[in-house]
């Protein structure tokens, strides 16, 4: 086989002082082989999960319709414009997330615990905390070889690990998705700053001095390595150089964001209580950037895993900014009252928005032959369906993106009633190439989801 031209280094990283900027795929990393092979190099499956808590007011989130004709419910309206890359699953149920005989009444911490472990958590309002192995920390021992980082896991408003959150349930289950053993459940980082300095702090240096030099003199990551990047971008084709500039734009735009957010601290805020550094005052914003910094870890290929919560269980977040001032939890408990149900649909619609900007930016974001989106296969829902019951049953479940050409999106697919939601993991990593005999109660896998 001959090589026509010369191919940068795919992980080619740019370092300055105290930062190093990680470059998305570029069409100068590609060898030029056959269209064939070109395609094969550039599509890298990525796995995402966006939970969300408290469940969904199930008959305005789950289509009437089968296959390629469902309608878009109220909950899901606002993904309407990516009919073309969503699957809506019914049926998945979630057992190791119910009460069993002796449990303690708590629901959220044994919900969240089993969510991706597939395992029953140990109820204990102690440090002996224990549920299994998350999901993708399963596919991120395989695919976290070929990448800077393993996995990314970021969360908002997420409780220590100390103590008990729910009744018979330590805080650590509802604080993370992800668990790389049994007992070790791994922290979720909600400061956008933090996540900003793990994705672009440079590996050669643990001297805080230096990460403080470049602050003080507010610097930006980009600047401590303009020279750089100048020579870089002088041997770029057109396309490669073009693609480089929508990269760097949004990392900037990010750490201007990051600025502001930190700004805001500084400023009386009386009546509330300040945020943590670098935390965005508005519920939106610090949604919005966590995704977007998302979109970076994937398309500079520095992590193939994503898991967030976007709020945990048993969260007191409220929506003032779209006329729900109600706690979310204390909503969820609706006991079937038609104005609270109607709220309940509301903030799930608002959700679904803020991740069909995610969509958005993974859409827009160019990787190989078509974009991010066309490479992802996120997982978006809930623990459990009827909040007011914590029901464990029909869970409110869909796939967002192309899965690298492996998923068959763009329906909604009904299993049979008790299908395990685990069988969809085992689907899942076998698109990942990372092939388990058994996970948590699995069967079997899913079918209906592979490309036609």
């Amino acid at each position: 086989m001959i090589i026509t031209k010369k191919a940068l280094p795919r992980r080619t990283i740019l370092r300055g002082l105290g930062t190093a900027v990680a470059l998305p795929l570029l069409d100068g990393m590609v060898p030029a082989l056959t269209a064939l092979s070109r395609t094969e190099a550039r599509a890298k499956p990525r796995l995402g999960v966006v939970y969300v808590p408290h469940g969904a007011v199930m008959n305005n989130w789950t289509p009437v319709a089968e296959g390629a004709g469902f309608e878009f419910t109220p909950i899901l309206q606002p993904l309407s414009a990516y009919r073309d890359r969503l699957t809506v699953l019914s049926g998945l149920d979630h057992v190791p997330g119910a009460q069993m005989p002796g449990d303690p009444a708590g629901g959220h911490g044994r919900i969240t615990g089993a969510f991706l472990t597939g395992v029953h958590a140990r109820p204990t309002e102690g440090a002996d905390f224990e549920a299994g192995r998350s999901m993708d920390q399963i596919a991120a021992a395989t695919l976290g070889q070929q990448t800077q980082l393993g996995s990314l896991e970021v969360g908002i408003g997420l409780p220590e690990f100390g103590g008990a959150c729910d009744a018979g349930f330590s805080c650590a289950y509802i604080s993370t998705l992800s668990w790389s053993t049994p007992t070790t459940p791994l922290p979720m980082e909600s400061s956008p700053r933090r996540v900003f300095e793990r994705l672009f702090g440079d590996g050669t240096s643990t001297d805080p001095a230096v990460r403080q030099e470049r602050m003080a003199k507010d610097r930006s990551i980009l600047d401590a390595v303009t020279d750089k990047l100048s020579r870089l971008q002088d041997g770029l084709g057109a396309a490669d150089r073009a693609k480089l500039t929508d990269y760097l734009t949004a990392v900037r735009d990010i750490e201007r964001r990051i600025g502001r957010a930190e700004a805001e601290v500084d400023r009386e805020l009386p009546l509330v209580d300040r945020p943590a550094a670098g935390t965005p005052t508005s519920f939106e914003e610090h949604v919005k950037v966590l995704f977007d910094l998302q979109v970076l870890a994937y398309q500079t290929d520095l992590t193939r895993v994503i898991s967030f919560l976007m709020t945990p269980e048993l969260t007191a977040q409220t929506y003032p900014q779209i006329g729900i001032p109600d706690p979310h939890h204390a909503l969820s408990h609706h006991e079937n009252n038609p104005e609270s149900l109607a709220k309940l649909t509301k903030l799930g619609g608002y959700h679904t928005g803020l991740f069909a900007y995610y969509l958005d930016k993974l859409r827009a974001t160019a990787d190989g032959e078509g974009s991010l989106l066309d490479q992802v296969m996120v997982l978006y829902g809930s623990g459990m369906s009827n909040s007011n019951l914590h029901n464990i049953q029909d869970l409110p479940i869909l796939l967002a993106g192309g899965g690298a050409g492996r998923l068959n999106p763009g329906r909604h697919v009904r299993y049979p009633d008790g299908t395990p939601l685990t069988n969809l993991y085992l689907s899942l990593l076998d698109k990942l190439d990372v092939p388990v005999d058994q996970f948590g109660d699995s069967t079997g896998r899913l079918q209906q989801l592979d490309a036609i």
